[in-house]
C-alpha cells in the first residue's frame, strides 16, 4: 500500500481543499495506528507489558485518542469531554519521566471494546471539526487547525514509538501474518564500512512561528546556524555483519569501552548482544517486529545509545584513531551535502522492515534519511528563541536534562514530521527506537552537555522562578512563602500526613508545605513548571535568567539550601496533571491548596465539582485567587464571577460558596498581596484573596 508519507503543506492550497487533504491525512494516520494493534493473536493482549518502564500495550491504543480530546480542550476549541475518565488515565506517561507514575496497581484500563468505542467517538468529532472549524490559510501554530495536526502528528510518532514495542512483546502474542509490505533481501554477508569525505559549510535552520510551511514541534522553531569543518563520515550505516565483529571480540565484557551510564545500563540489562538479536545453537536470529529471521548481516544494527558509544571506542582502537557518533550538526551537513530529503529511501512504510544498508545511495553515502533512525552525541537542547506551544508544553521540555539524545533521518515506519529534514527527536539512551548508527572521524565541536542547572525556557518560566524564590519588592513578601505562614494558624488541629499543591506552578509552596506535610503531591499542567520543582530536588543550584531591560537580564542563583528546604524535598514529588480531570488515584488529602489556580483554569466548574471528593474529612480545602477572569485562559461562559447575570453582578466568592457549602464548612478569608518583578523598572502589584474551607464529616 502506497501511504501519504509526507506531512501537510501548510501554505498552499484554498480551505477548502486544505479541509479534504487533512481528512485523509488524518484517517490514515488513526486507521493505521489502530492496524498495527490488529497485529496482536487476541486483542487481550493488549494488557501485556512489553517494558517494564512502560504502560501495557492498551494504554498506547487509547491515549492517542485522548490527547486529541485534551489538546482541544486546553486550547478552547471544545470544552465538552467524551469520557473523563478515560481522558485521565490514558493521558499522561508515555515516557519514563522523573515525574510520571508508571506504578499500573493505580490504574483500571477499560475493555478493548469499550477503548475502540471510545476511539469511534473520537474519531466522529475530529471529522466533524475538520469539516466546520474556521481558518484561514496558511495555517500557523495560532491557528485551530494547528491542534488538529498537532493530533495526527502526535500519532504518526506513537505508530512508531508502539511498533517498538510490540517488537518487545513475546512474539507468541503476535500473527506472524504478513498485514503491511515486508522485503525479504537477507544475506550473510555485509559490504566493509569505510570513511567518506563531507565537504564542510555553514548548517542553518529556520522555522517561523508565523508562516511554517509545514507543522513542526516547539524544538524546531527559531533560527540556528553552525560552522562545520570538513569532516569524514562512515559510507553506510553500521550493518549487524559490521556490529557482530564487536560482539564476537567480547565488546560487551570490556567494560572501558561504555560510559559510566552505558555501564549502569549494561549492568542492569546483562545485555551480551543487541536486544533483537536472538541466539540459539550458535547461530544468531533478527526479531523483527512479528517475525523471526535469521540476522540478516548486511542490515543495519538497531541498538540504544550506550551501545554505539560503545562500538566507537571499539572502532576506534581497530583503526587507530578516534571515531564517535556524529553531532546533530554533522548531520544536517551530511544531509545537505548529498541532498538526502530528494533521495528514494526506505522510509513513510515502504517496507515493515528494514534494508540492506547498500540499498538506496544518496552520492558517496547510503541511508542518510531512512532505514532506522541515526543517534546523535547531541543531547537535546533548546534553539535561540525557544518557546513552548500552550496547548503542548511538555513535548520537548522533559527531554532537556541530558539524558535524552537527539536522534536523526528516521526509520523505515517514519511519517509525516518525522521524515523532515528540521526534525529534533530525542529519545532516553537506554531506549530502542529502530535506531542505529553511523560513525565520523571528525575535529569539529559538538555540544557535549546541556548545563543542567541553568533553566534555558522562556521568558515566563524565568519570571515564575522569580516570583516563587525571589525577594520580596517594594515591603511586599515573597507570595508562595507567605500564602503557606499565613495559612499555618488554620492547620491546628487537622491531621498533617498528606498535602496536594493543585496548580503548583515551579514548586515553592509546595516545599514550604513540606515544613508541615509528611508528604506534599505538587501538581502542574506545565511540564515547563514542575521541571524546576524536579531540578531543584536533584541538583545542588539552579540558575536563571531575569530580564532587566529591553534584550539584558541577569543571572540568578537559588538552590533549596539557602531557603532551608534542604532537609524535606524528600518529602516532596511532582506530577503532571489537569486540574479539570484529575486521575483518580488523586484523593484522601488533608489539606489541598490552591494558589492563583481558579481563574486559570479552562473549565473551574468540573474542578469545583470534582474537588470535593479528594479532600478528607475534617480536612482544608483552600483557594487563592485575584479573580482576574481572562477570556485567553477560561472561556467567558465557563467564568465563575466578574460579570452581570440577571442585572445582578456575580462575584467568585458568592459562587464558590454556592458550590461549597454544602460539603464544606468556610472558615475564613484573607487577603495576601504579591508583586510579581517583569523588569528592574516594571512590576505588577495585585492582591489574591485565599478562602479557607473546612470539609465537613459525613452524615
Amino acid at each position: 500500500m502506497n501511504y501519504i508519507k509526507e506531512t501537510i503543506n501548510l501554505s498552499d492550497g484554498t480551505v477548502e481543499e486544505k479541509r479534504e487533504e487533512i481528512k485523509r491525512y488524518f484517517l490514515q494516520t488513526y486507521e493505521l495506528d489502530e492496524k498495527l494493534f490488529d497485529l496482536l493473536e487476541k486483542k487481550d493482549f493488549l494488557y501485556e507489558q512489553p517494558n517494564r518502564l512502560r504502560h501495557p500495550l492498551i494504554f498506547y491504543y487509547g491515549h492517542t485518542a485522548t490527547f486529541f480530546i485534551n489538546k482541544l480542550n486546553v486550547a478552547n476549541i471544545i470544552n465538552k469531554r467524551i469520557n473523563k475518565s478515560y481522558e485521565s488515565i490514558f493521558a499522561i506517561g508515555v515516557d519514563e519521566m522523573s515525574w510520571d507514575d508508571l506504578n499500573d496497581e493505580n490504574y483500571t484500563w477499560p475493555s478493548f471494546q469499550q477503548t475502540k468505542a471510545y476511539r469511534d467517538e473520537v474519531k466522529e468529532l475530529i471529522l466533524n471539526l475538520i469539516d466546520t472549524l474556521e481558518f484561514t490559510m496558511p495555517i500557523n501554530w495560532e491557528s485551530p487547525m494547528w491542534i488538529i495536526l498537532m493530533g495526527i502528528e502526535h500519532e504518526n510518532i506513537h505508530i512508531e514509538t508502539s511498533s517498538v514495542l510490540l517488537r518487545e512483546l513475546d512474539i507468541k502474542y503476535l500473527k506472524q501474518d504478513e498485514l503491511f509490505e515486508y522485503t525479504n533481501e537477507y544475506s550473510d554477508t555485509y559490504p566493509q564500512n569505510e570513511l567518506v569525505d563531507v565537504k564542510g559549510a555553514d548548517v542553518v535552520l529556520e522555522k517561523d512561528y508565523k508562516e511554517p510551511v509545514y507543522y513542526g514541534w516547539d524544538n524546531e522553531f527559531s533560527f540556528h546556524k553552525a560552522t562545520i569543518k570538513d569532516f569524514k563520515a562512515s559510507k553506510y550505516l553500521v550493518s549487524n555483519g559490521e556490529f557482530l565483529e564487536f560482539v564476537k571480540e567480547g565488546g560487551y565484557s570490556k567494560l572501558h569501552y561504555f560510559t559510566k551510564d552505558g555501564l549502569k545500563w549494561l549492568d542492569f540489562s546483562k545485555a551480551k548482544y543487541p536486544t533483537f538479536w536472538i541466539k540459539k545453537d550458535e547461530k544468531y536470529f533478527l526479531r523483527e517486529i512479528n517475525r523471526i529471521v535469521p540476522l540478516p548481516l548486511n542490515y543495519p544494527v538497531d541498538i540504544n545509545v550506550y551501545e554505539a558509544e560503545a562500538f566507537c571506542k571499539y572502532k576506534s582502537e581497530k583503526l587507530g584513531y578516534e571515531v564517535r557518533l556524529p553531532s546533530e550538526d554533522e548531520y544536517y551537513r551530511l544531509n545537505d551535502y548529498v541532498n538526502a530529503q530528494a533521495c528514494e529511501a526506505n522510509i513513510g512504510l515502504k517496507y515493515f522492515n528494514q534494508t540492506p544498508v547498500d540499498k538506496y545511495k544518496m552520492g558517496d553515502f547510503y541511508d542518510v534519511v531512512g532505514n532506522v533512525w541515526q543517534w546523535s552525541i547531541t543531547p537535546t537542547y533548546p534553539f535561540d528563541g525557544f518557546k513552548t506551544h500552550p496547548a503542548y508544553d511538555d513535548f520537548t521540555t522533559p527531554t532537556f536534562d541530558d539524558r535524552h539524545a537527539l536522534m536523526k533521518g528516521g526509520s523505515f515506519i517514519s511519517l509525516g514530521n518525522e521524515i523532515l529534514r528540521s526534525a529534533r527527536y530525542a529519545f532516553r539512551k537506554h531506549f530502542f527506537q529502530h535506531a542505529g548508527f553511523r560513525y565520523v572521524k571528525s575535529d569539529n565541536e559538538y555540544r557535549t552537555k546541556l548545563n543542567n542547572n541553568v533553566y534555558e525556557t522562556d521568558e515566563q518560566i524565568s519570571q515564575y522562578c522569580e516570583f516563587h524564590y525571589g525577594d520580596e519588592y517594594y515591603g511586599v513578601k515573597n507570595f508562595p512563602k507567605n500564602s503557606v505562614d499565613v495559612l499555618k494558624p488554620y492547620l491546628e488541629g487537622i491531621n498533617t500526613k498528606k498535602a496536594l499543591d493543585l496548580g503548583c506552578s515551579v514548586g515553592r509552596s509546595t516545599f514550604e508545605l513540606a515544613k508541615t506535610f509528611d508528604e506534599v503531591l505538587g501538581i502542574d499542567f506545565s511540564a515547563n513548571f514542575i521541571n524546576v520543582g524536579v531540578k531543584l530536588k536533584k541538583y545542588d543550584s539552579l540558575t536563571y535568567k531575569l530580564a532587566t531591560e529591553g534584550e539584558l537580564y541577569d543571572e540568578k542563583n537559588v538552590s533549596l539550601e539557602q531557603l532551608n528546604l534542604e532537609e524535606i524535598k524528600e518529602k516532596v514529588e511532582f506530577m503532571q496533571g489537569d486540574a479539570c480531570n484529575l486521575k483518580d488515584i488523586y484523593t484522601g488529602y488533608d489539606l489541598i491548596f490552591c494558589s492563583n489556580l481558579i481563574d486559570r483554569l479552562y473549565y473551574p466548574q468540573k474542578f469545583l465539582d470534582d474537588i470535593p471528593n479528594r479532600v478528607n474529612e475534617n480536612g482544608l480545602l483552600v483557594l487563592l485567587s485575584p479573580y482576574t477572569w481572562l477570556e485567553d485562559y477560561t472561556p467567558k461562559q465557563n467564568w465563575l464571577g466578574g460579570f452581570i447575570r440577571d442585572n445582578k453582578e456575580v462575584k467568585t466568592l458568592d459562587t464558590l460558596k454556592e458550590n461549597l457549602e454544602d460539603r464544606f464548612e468556610f472558615i475564613d478569608t484573607i487577603d495576601v498581596p504579591f508583586v510579581i518583578k517583569e523588569t528592574n523598572r516594571k512590576f505588577q502589584h495585585s492582591v489574591s484573596q485565599m478562602s479557607i474551607w473546612k470539609r465537613k464529616a459525613t452524615k
